[in-house]
């Protein structure tokens, strides 16, 4: 198969030390949940999909990292970037995903459909980057865990309204379950399963 054009640039001018910047904005991230991170860099990958979820793509999937693509990113030039890029195989069930990428705008699937891990090997779950219209300016929650000094609010744009439920329904696996990175361009927010969300005032 001809890959196009596009899917054939767009990844990191330097792969070393793009990976190296996104892999340390995800680190902290994932270890201060709630805080906003940038990253990308000079990525550039094909629309829809964002420069944060290029980045991720870039510096953690690779030829033994399945990859899920919701519907609006499943066209063959996405397809074919991340398989060129990574060396990541495009798998047709979420299910069997280690990463699940979703659009912006999208309907975010309910989180039973994805990979938990197992007793054995919880961190082989699947870890979900869902792309929202901004990081902050939505309904507020209160986040308390691991990482997190006491309490802190997220307010993310974007989300179901039972988000909530779902999130605590997941968090109840632990230590299985699904870890979630959203992004909004070229900025990244992390949400461990190990954080809990209440809403604000609850």
């Amino acid at each position: 198969m001809l890959l196009h054009t596009e899917a054939l640039e767009g990844g990191f001018a330097s792969p070393v030390l793009g990976a190296q910047a996104t892999f340390r904005a995800l680190l902290d991230a994932m270890a201060r949940p709630g805080t906003i991170r940038t990253a990308g860099g000079d990525a550039a990958p094909p629309h829809p999909l964002s420069i944060a979820q290029g980045a991720v793509a870039l510096t953690l999937t690779d030829h033994d990292t399945p990859v899920w693509l919701s519907p609006a990113l499943a066209h063959e030039t996405v397809k074919g970037w991340v398989g060129f890029h990574t060396g990541a195989e495009i798998v047709a069930s979420s299910a069997h995903a280690r990463f699940v990428f979703l659009a912006a705008g999208e309907a975010i699937p309910d989180l039973h459909g994805f990979a938990p891990g197992s007793q054995d090997y919880p961190d082989r779950s699947a870890t979900l980057v869902i792309e929202l219209p901004a990081l902050s300016g939505g309904p507020e929650f209160v986040a308390r865990g691991p990482g997190i000094k006491d309490s802190t609010k997220i307010a993310l744009q974007g989300l179901p309204a039972d988000f909530l439920r779902r999130w605590a329904a997941n968090r109840a696996f632990f230590p299985l379950g699904l870890d979630i990175v959203f992004t909004a361009g070229s900025d990244l927010m992390a949400l461990p399963r190990s954080t809990d969300l209440q809403a604000l005032g609850g």
